[in-house]
């Protein structure tokens, strides 16, 4: 059976960014775990389950998932688990990832075994794309250098941030995803036009942000040659 890890922020993750891939890939019959940087259960994004935002019925889903999930409520911490035990390493978004899971020493290593590794897989989505800005490859260089990617845009982040960087909950945003991206070599492209945006490089799959979720699942499903039962 394949398997899959899924590094998820304890300081708030995009609930469909999380709960579509994990769902995709127990229809797929793979195996997934949960890892969050500390061990500790991961917190959700208040505003990716607002009713008003995503719908009673999606915003019902999530939380059920978040709430229930086992996975979720007992996860393994970063520094325990290894890439080469599994098939793929998953990041979901959320703006939660800019301070732990892109900022973690052990994440970045998962990241970079996932997509050096003869068998390996890595899907990031949303903010987690700016953990490629901070990864380094096993010869010293930055992981991102020349490759093809996609993630959160500055367009977006322009209308959900204020003038001095402060999101709605008054958190200040460290960095702006897109900006360290292409600082460290990425071929940027969110594909702003398009309805959903998910970009294959070689064993790295990035996603733009929600809702992509469903497309970079399939992809990275299909990427492991399984399929939904």
């Amino acid at each position: 059976m394949p398997s899959a890890l899924i590094v998820v922020s304890e300081h708030g993750y995009w609930g469909e960014e999380c709960i579509d891939p994990l769902t995709a890939l127990d229809a797929a019959d793979v195996d997934a775990t949960v890892a969050t940087p500390s061990g500790d259960p991961p917190e959700i994004d208040e505003r990716s389950v607002d009713p008003d935002s995503v719908g009673e019925e999606e915003a019902e889903r999530i939380r059920e998932i978040h709430e229930t999930d086992e996975r979720l409520n007992d996860p393994e911490p970063v520094a325990t688990v290894d890439a080469a035990d599994y098939d793929a390493v998953v990041f979901p978004g959320g703006h939660g990832a800019e301070w732990d899971v892109n900022q973690d020493t052990h994440a970045r290593a998962l990241l970079r075994d996932a997509v050096e590794g003869e068998e390996g897989t890595a899907l990031v989505v949303c903010h987690a794309v700016g953990i490629l800005a901070f990864t380094r490859n096993s010869d010293g260089e930055l992981l991102v250098e020349g490759r093809d990617v996609t993630g959160f845009p500055n367009e977006w982040e322009e209308g959900i941030v204020d003038e001095y960087d402060r999101l709605p909950d008054g958190r200040k945003l460290p960095y702006w995803v897109e900006d360290e991206v292409v600082a460290a070599g990425g071929n940027w492209d969110a594909e702003l036009d398009a309805d959903s945006s998910v970009t294959v490089d070689g064993d790295l799959i990035t996603a733009r942000g929600p809702e992509s979720s469903t497309e970079a699942a399939q992809t990275l499903i299909d990427e492991l040659g399984v399929a939904a039962q």
